[in-house]
Formats: C-alpha cells, sequence, structure tokens
C-alpha cells in the first residue's frame, strides 16, 4: 500500500500563489506516475496536472501551475501561480503504479485526504 498525505492548501487571494505538497510513504517503489485532481463544489473531480518522465497539464492551469517531485523525499508538488477563484476545489494527489501519464481518476489506484484551496475575489 502507499500512503498520500497533501498538505500547502489554504485562502489565498486572487493573483496569488501556493504550493501544495504530497508526501508518501509506504511501498513507494511501486509507484511510477503522480497526479493531482481537484473538486470544487457541486462539480465532479477533474484532472490537472500529473508527472512520470515528462509532465502533463489541464489546459485550464497550463502556465500557471507547475508540478514537480523530489524522488529522494518521496514528495511532488503543485506550485500554482495566478490563482483564479475558479481554483477554489479540494485538491487531491494521487498515483499510479503503471508506467506513464494517465488523466483519468480510474488510472489512479492510491489517493490522499486532500487539501482545501480557497481563492478570494
Amino acid at each position: 500500500q502507499v500512503q498520500l498525505v497533501e498538505s500547502g492548501g489554504g485562502l489565498v487571494q486572487a493573483g496569488g500563489s501556493l504550493r501544495l505538497s504530497c508526501a508518501a510513504s509506504g511501498r513507494t517503489s511501486t509507484t511510477n506516475a503522480m497526479g493531482w485532481f481537484r473538486q470544487a463544489p457541486g462539480k465532479e473531480r477533474e484532472f490537472v496536472a500529473a508527472i512520470a518522465w515528462n509532465t502533463y497539464y489541464a489546459d485550464s492551469v497550463k502556465g500557471r501551475f507547475t508540478i514537480s517531485r523530489d524522488n529522494a523525499k518521496n514528495t511532488v508538488y503543485l506550485q500554482m501561480n495566478s490563482l483564479k477563484s475558479e481554483d477554489t476545489a479540494v485538491y487531491y494527489c494521487a498515483a499510479r503504479e503503471a508506467m506513464g501519464i494517465s488523466t483519468f481518476q480510474n488510472g489512479y489506484e492510491f489517493w490522499g485526504q486532500g487539501t482545501q484551496v480557497t481563492v478570494s475575489s
């Protein structure tokens, strides 16, 4: 099993920045790609960004968000800049054992509990 714990969420004004972290523990050697998803109130969970040997972003965050990983710390980061009110959501970290990036929720076996990001306008 792999355990994922997100941190770094909070309240920020529009135009501001936040950096989310996702610390992985357990059988991390079995995981390859990591991803971030988000779920806004009343909406379905959606893909945000993922990283394997490459990175991939949703169009809505491209150019504003950056995903990175520190393998020595088993941690993935999501740097969020130029935040907008529509970025308000619970952000979830996910990990998958298969090689390569997936933009689909069912492509990931392990999930964190989520961290709230609220952007005030």
